[in-house]
């Protein structure tokens, strides 16, 4: 069994856990409820990406699939000023010890790519947005299917037994920090606007 078919099956109860928990469709009914989510993915994106860029250490590769930037950009749209989406709240700083469990974090975030795309079709329905409001969950747009190739054969190639750990511990925990993040009480007035 490869690597990501692993990961996959290590970690499909955490990313049903979060499916069930997060409960998408009722959070996005609103357009309220869909900017508060995608307030909760920036701050999640905001201590994860930086992580995971310095473990990876390869702009060529990472670049291309952060998504930060996407967030802030539809949070804009969505009429949240600059220095209000410059303070939402994040989870704390993490740390990866190595670019194996960099790459199993990043395949809970580049994994989100593929539903993202059914789930932005939904939101765009609903609101009414074509592509402003929609970068987050466009992604990588039609390149999404060639970048989720690219990553797994990236993350295929982690050959050892403690890379595979590595990989595996951290694509777990990620999911659940992920469902603790997203689906934590919000608490704080601070980012709503109106």
């Amino acid at each position: 069994m490869s690597l990501h078919q692993r990961l996959r099956a290590a970690t499909a109860s955490a990313h049903q856990g979060l499916e069930d928990a997060l409960d998408w469709r009722a959070r996005v009914a609103t357009r309220d409820g869909y900017r508060d989510l995608l307030a909760r993915f920036h701050g999640f994106h905001s201590a994860y990406e930086p992580a995971i860029g310095d473990a990876l250490a390869d702009a060529a590769f990472w670049g291309p699939r952060r998504r930060l930037s996407a967030l802030e950009a539809d949070l804009a749209h969505l009429g949240m000023p600059d220095a209000d989406i410059a303070a939402l709240p994040r989870p704390s700083a993490v740390t990866f010890a190595d670019s194996a469990a960099a790459m199993g974090a990043l395949y809970v975030l580049e994994g989100s790519t593929l539903g993202g795309q059914v789930i932005g079709r939904h939101i765009g329905a609903l609101h009414g947005f074509a592509d402003a409001g929609l970068v987050y969950y466009r992604a990588h747009g039609r390149q999404t299917g060639l970048m989720w190739n690219a990553f797994r054969a990236r993350l295929d190639r982690l050959s050892s037994d403690a890379e595979a750990e590595a990989a595996l511990a951290s694509g777990t925990a990620t999911f659940d920090a992920l469902k603790a993040w997203l689906c934590a009480p919000d608490t704080s007035a601070s980012h709503r606007v109106g």
